[in-house]
């Protein structure tokens, strides 16, 4: 088994609130992150996918093809949009990195899979000092 992780970069903006909760609920929970006007980060996601290496290529996959799965599925959805607003993938869920990393591991495997590797881990940086990472529902309870 051999792990192999490719580097993108994306902006965008969010803001964290719940709508059924006023503006004092929503500062006092998610503080200046639930900004009416939005806010943004510079994120840097890490995708590490694992699997064998084929004899023939050298490769576990081919790392073009996970690169344009990469930008197809996640980084063109997200560059540049509004988290809350404008990705498909983030319709009436909470903008927090956390939900944001599981989603774009959602997004990500099927397609990794279809390229016989295996999706290992999604982590994303949000700043210099906070990152997310997720290893799928396969490591509940792990």
């Amino acid at each position: 088994m051999i792990y192999l992780t490719r580097r993108e970069r994306f902006n965008a903006a969010h803001k964290l609130f719940r709508e059924e909760w006023s503006q004092e609920e929503n500062e006092a929970v998610f503080g200046k992150c639930s900004n009416p006007n939005w806010h943004g980060h510079n994120y840097e996601l890490f995708v590490t996918v694992k699997g064998e290496v084929n004899p023939q290529t050298g490769f576990v996959i081919d790392l073009k093809e996970l690169k344009n799965i990469i930008k197809a599925h996640v980084v063109n959805k997200l560059d540049h949009r509004n988290i809350n607003l404008d990705v498909d993938f983030m319709k009436g869920k909470i903008a927090s990195t956390e939900v944001l990393a599981i989603e774009i591991f959602n997004q990500l495997k099927s397609h990794i899979e279809a390229h016989q590797a295996m999706l290992h881990s999604v982590k994303l940086v949000e700043t210099e000092n906070n990152s997310v990472e997720y290893f799928g529902d396969d490591h509940a309870g792990n």
